[in-house]
């Protein structure tokens, strides 16, 4: 039996149809498509959308924000759902490489589905065609490839049913998951097949949880046994596996403390007595400490970046690594113990190989409370009718906020403050996204969430530079009477990147949002531009406290509103007492290594001091 449907038809028809299923629980696989519609798509996947209507549609207005959106959404959704996005060709299709290089960094699952040049080429070259003179098959799309997980070109209609199997799978896997791409050349979306009523049947797809191989298991049994002063450091694959129940039992039968990357942040709550708080460049003071004198380093789903790792100079060079993870290639980073599996089934398997085992540690009750303490310094207001810092901004909020708030950040300084300060309350409250650290993720990755999440309070916190990278899906928000909240904090710059061109002899030179001096420097009056007057101009409603007590009024109100809103608040400059902690640990960002600038010289003295103690753990 057989029906006929066009290629996109068909498409939408099987993505319909997929699901995913772990620990006895089924969902959709792909539960929406955003989409942008050009001449590349519309009479294809978009009369698809028309045609077959079981599949929910957003409409986005910039192509790499819908990738943001989809992977807020994956993320929110533990991977076990996702979302796709259609482009039109050309620069509709080359603006999803950005979005799919974070999703695939992240390991977040989103399907990719641009628009292509013909694959008959009754003309060449056809609008916004890129030609290559060696390469007749090339189209733009190909940028695609270095940041997918899977990626197909479907030149014919029967090509559908293998890509389309091999993209469900890649999505579902938790090892393998990440961006995946179907290119759609134009005049094949729209071209009739005869499919096997077989490949738009339901289908499920497993999320499996690998068990720990014996022979590994052992062996990690015998390294958390030989060690001293081991110390966990918990990533997104905690978060991911579900595994948090699993991670808090191992830290308290075994004593242990638990520190965590940006992505594992939350897996235990702040005031747990195991939890050390952040790790590396932006870490406390307490858990670099831990680092630096441990015998042993857990690493439970993470990849160990270099801000986690502090550029490899957080750890002895001695420290052996034991690495929990689904992925053999993270498994065996830092020449590892590697134990391959499920976090939560590793977790499990490894704490009852364990039985009684237990290293009493108290010693950092004492520095975890003194870094409390620093926090409260960093979030005290001595002067209500003072203008707000950036720290003052969170310590607020953290007054505001419960266990149901989710708050959402990607770059800037505002990571930074984050990490080192924000008291977490659940699992999923923290959603900092640094594996790309993407300027312009925040806003459309709220927008993810909260449909992931509806009737939850869903904080988008960006700064003027990110604001202005990507405002567009407000608009999104509001077609969509989403409660978004939007906190904008007003520097006048690049507050992050100022600070480091500074620390590296750059002089802040083109950090600051200011007008041209007259000797060409950026130096001038601080630019007369208004973000606020642009968020309301987009559809938000939009409050501009000026002071600390009217900001404890607008975030409140921000909070209660079912309508998007918008807190657009002016920050002053910290001062060193009640300004974030600086860096606990270094991070390498190489030094000119000759200048004639002191500035520039007296940070490469700091940097040859600091790269001395970079190692390789072998």
């Amino acid at each position: 039996m057989s029906v006929r449907l066009t290629v996109a038809q068909a498409l939408v028809r099987f993505l319909a149809a997929q699901h995913t299923e772990r620990d006895g629980v089924r969902q959709r696989l792909i539960t929406a498509t955003w989409g942008i519609f050009g001449h590349g798509n519309v009479a294809g996947i978009g009369q698809a959308l028309v045609e077959e209507q079981h599949m929910p549609f957003h409409q986005g207005r910039n192509e790499q924000a819908m990738v943001h959106a989809a992977v807020g959404y994956a993320r929110q959704s533990n991977r076990l759902s996702a979302h796709a996005v259609t482009t039109s060709i050309g620069p509709g299709a080359t603006n999803l490489v950005t979005g799919a290089a974070l999703a695939t960094i992240n390991h977040l699952p989103v399907l990719l589905l641009p628009g292509d040049t013909f694959a008959t080429r009754p003309a060449d070259p056809v609008l916004q065609q890129l030609q290559v003179p060696y390469a007749g098959e090339v189209s733009v799309n190909d940028c695609l490839r270095p940041v997918s997980r899977y990626f197909d070109r479907v030149s014919r209609p029967e090509a559908l049913i293998p890509a389309a199997l091999a993209a469900a799978r890649v999505l579902a896997d938790p090892v393998e998951t990440g961006a995946v791409t179907l290119a759609l050349p134009q005049d094949v979306q729209a071209e009739a097949y005869d499919w096997p009523e077989e490949f738009f049947a339901e289908r499920t797809w497993h999320v499996r949880r690998p068990r720990p191989d014996t022979a590994e298991l052992d062996a990690a049994v015998r390294a958390v046994k030989a060690a001293r002063r081991p110390l966990i450091i918990a990533g997104g694959g905690v978060k991911y596996s579900g595994a948090e129940d699993a991670l808090r039992e191992f830290a308290e039968r075994t004593g242990l403390p638990v520190a965590t990357t940006q992505a594992g942040k939350g897996v235990l709550p702040y005031d747990h007595h195991c939890d050390v708080g952040g790790i590396g460049h932006t870490g406390t003071d307490t858990a670099n400490t831990l680092a630096r004198t441990g015998d042993l380093i857990i690493g439970v789903g993470t990849r160990l970046t270099d801000f986690t790792t502090a550029s490899g100079t957080l750890f002895r060079p001695d420290t052996p690594f034991l690495n929990l993870n689904i992925s053999g290639f993270d498994a065996h980073k830092q020449a590892a113990l590697p134990l391959v599996a499920d976090a939560r089934e590793a977790l499990t398997a490894l704490t009852e190989a364990l039985g009684g085992h237990r290293r009493s540690r108290a010693e950092w009750s004492h520095s975890k409370a003194a870094w409390q303490e620093r926090t409260d310094a960093a979030y005290a207001v001595p002067d209500e009718d003072a203008r707000p810092t950036q720290t003052q901004v969170l310590g607020v909020l953290d007054t505001l906020v419960d266990t149901g708030d989710i708050l959402i950040n990607a770059a800037g300084s505002l990571p930074g403050d984050l990490h080192k300060l924000w008291r977490t309350r659940s699992r999923d409250q923290y959603h900092v996204e640094y594996g790309y650290s993407c300027m312009g993720y925040e806003i459309p990755a709220a927008i993810g969430v909260l449909l992931a999440a509806p009737g939850r309070p869903v904080w988008a916190l960006v700064g003027d530079g990110t604001y202005l990278m990507n405002p567009t899906e407000i608009v999104t928000a509001v077609q969509e009477r989403l409660p978004l909240k939007l906190v904008i904090l007003q520097n006048h710059g690049y507050a992050s990147i100022g600070g480091l061109s500074e620390a590296v002899g750059a002089e802040r030179y083109g950090t600051d949002y200011r007008h041209r001096a007259g000797d060409g420097s950026f130096t001038g009056p601080p630019l007369p531009v208004d973000l606020g007057a642009n968020a309301a101009s987009l559809g938000l409603r939009v409050l501009r406290p000026r002071t600390v007590r009217d900001l404890r009024e607008a975030l409140a109100d921000a909070r209660a509103a079912t309508d998007p809103t918008c807190v657009y608040v002016e920050t002053e400059t910290a001062d060193s007492v009640s300004g974030p902690p600086p860096a606990q640990a270094w991070w390498d960002v190489p030094v000119a290594e000759t200048s004639t600038r002191p500035s520039a010289a007296k940070a490469r003295e700091e940097y040859d001091r600091h790269v001395t103690a970079r190692r390789r753990h072998l």
